[in-house]
């Protein structure tokens, strides 16, 4: 700071312009600022759900923009000396740091003299308390399990308490490193060769390929438990499906191939159902339709997803009795898309109709299925049915091969199943609740190069569907995982039942 000071000119005249044109940057900078939070605002908005990927990777790239332009700001801005007071007349945190973190007292002595008198002895009058929040790096720690051994005097007898129960018989890894190895791969999308690198500048060296075998080892494990919480999603009557590629290393040609991850949701709380939310995933080498006939052979009941033809065997009425339920927020988005390419008010309008169901709809959100279905009936119903006749007058007027028809068509083809939420209100408007599953797959699947075989992919989709459903209940996946490995290797398999997030939230 002193060296900048030392370089500045004396004169006032040029520390005038100095002033004026940092002044002039720091209002550019902040214009920009500005502009960059609208833009990401509206990209934000526009993210109904997984399938835009240009606009997920421009989310990504103005948040980092952001954080560029606000850490050089904060650079620049000179560092106030901390005064006597000063605390006093701050003005309280925005939000004040969580209540739940363990806090750690500091004390800080005043001097053992008076500055004025020089006098020692002093009167209490309370003190003034400031918190900061501050990080603990994770840390290792061995566990050492002592048993020990005795002799009964009486028959020799050796007694000695049994062996603690480990996800990895023998193994060296215990529940929470495993738990938080599972985490950093399939929650925060971390390569297990990334999360080597870290755990050694902790000082503990662990290979890449022994990461993997705990992976292997734990998916095997808790098979039960996966199992048990697919059957749960497809017992109910209500489902959500959508599914997104994945890459998968072809061993035989030295190339990757692209298999999918499909997601199957179950989530009642829109309409104030009591069955516990849930999302189970499946793999499969390809999109094949006979992938989801086969992952919903024991469901029936309403499946909301999007136009995909492999759908479609489903809903013949002499295969399942699944019925379909379409998604308003696939026809909205390909309005969107027109409105982002140049003025297009056919499109601007159908927008502004397709924003007043949205708006009935979070007014209703959580109520009982019978509210729901009478104001539908009574605010949406007349506005579903002159959308379409408004669709059917475009379509009539527009060629019939620009974008804007095709969007319309796409709509009308699909009507029945569009209308269909409005005479049941367990349904929902759109198909966001899969595409919100979905979307950590998308951005984690960068680092999910399965090596070797399928059999990845399916470990992939156990894992996910376990931190998936964790987070749908309100836990921490790491947390929940790491009490799932504590218990699941001695726990009996009939009452693996006990082990699903919301039992587990139950007990905790």
């Amino acid at each position: 700071m002193d060296a900048a000071l030392d370089a500045l000119p004396s004169d006032p005249e040029s520390l005038r312009a100095i002033i004026a044109a940092q002044a002039a940057e720091l209002r550019a900078q902040g214009t920009l600022i500005d502009k960059l939070k609208a833009q990401l605002a509206a990209l934000r908005r526009a993210r109904f759900g997984a399938s835009s990927e240009k606009i997920e990777r421009a989310i990504a790239q103005l948040e980092l923009t952001l954080e560029d332009i606000e850490a050089c700001a904060a650079q620049e801005q000179p560092r106030e000396p901390a005064s006597p007071g000063r605390q006093e007349r701050e003005k309280p945190a925005r939000q004040p740091l969580p209540d739940h973190l363990p806090r750690v007292p500091q004390l800080h002595e005043a001097s053992s003299c008076c500055p004025d008198c020089g006098g020692a002895r002093f009167l209490k009058a309370g003190a003034d308390v400031s918190e900061v929040l501050d990080y603990v790096p994770a840390s290792f720690r061995v566990v050492r399990h002592i048993r020990p051994r005795l002799i009964c005097k009486g028959c020799d007898t050796v007694v000695q308490a049994d062996p603690p129960s480990l996800p990895i018989a023998r193994g060296k890894p215990g529940p929470g490193l495993i738990a938080h190895v599972l985490t950093a791969k399939y929650c925060d999308h971390l390569p297990l060769y990334r999360l080597s690198e870290i755990y050694a500048r902790e000082g503990v060296e662990i290979a890449r390929s022994t990461m993997a075998d705990w992976v292997g080892r734990s998916a095997g494990l808790m098979a039960p438990l996966v199992d048990a919480l697919r059957a749960h999603v497809f017992a109910g009557s209500r489902l959500h499906g959508d599914d997104t590629p994945v890459p998968v290393l072809d061993p035989g040609r030295g190339k990757t191939k692209q298999g999918r991850l499909w997601a199957y949701v179950r989530d009642g709380r829109p309409y104030g159902g009591k069955a516990p939310p849930a999302v189970c995933y499946h793999y499969s080498p390809d999109r094949k339709g006979i992938r989801p006939q086969t992952h919903l052979t024991a469901f029936a009941g309403i499946l909301h997803a999007d136009g995909y033809a492999g759908f479609k065997g489903l809903y013949r009425p002499d295969n399942s009795g699944i019925v379909e339920a379409s998604c308003w927020a696939h026809v909205r988005r390909k309005f969107f898309d027109l409105t982002v390419a140049g003025p297009a008010p056919v499109a601007e309008e159908a927008l502004r109709r397709i924003g007043e169901l949205y708006d009935i709809e979070a007014d209703i959100r959580g109520s009982p299925p019978d509210q729901r279905r009478k104001i539908r009936q009574q605010h949406a119903a007349p506005k579903v049915e002159a959308l379409r006749g408004w669709f059917e007058r475009e379509r009539a007027r527009l060629p019939g091969k620009s974008a804007t028809a095709q969007a319309i068509r796409y709509a009308l083809s699909r009507w029945t199943a569009l209308a269909r939420y409005l005479d049941d209100g367990t349904i929902e408007i759109d198909n966001n609740a899969a595409e919100r599953a979905i979307r950590p797959i998308a951005l984690g699947r960068k680092n999910w190069l399965f090596a070797g075989s399928d059999n990845g992919g399916e470990r992939a989709a156990s894992i996910a569907s376990l931190i998936g459903t964790a987070r749908l209940n309100g836990l921490g996946p790491q947390a929940y995982l790491r009490d799932v490995l504590t218990h699941i290797a001695d726990h009996p398999v009939n009452r693996i039942d006990e082990l699903l997030p919301w039992n587990f939230k139950q007990a905790h």
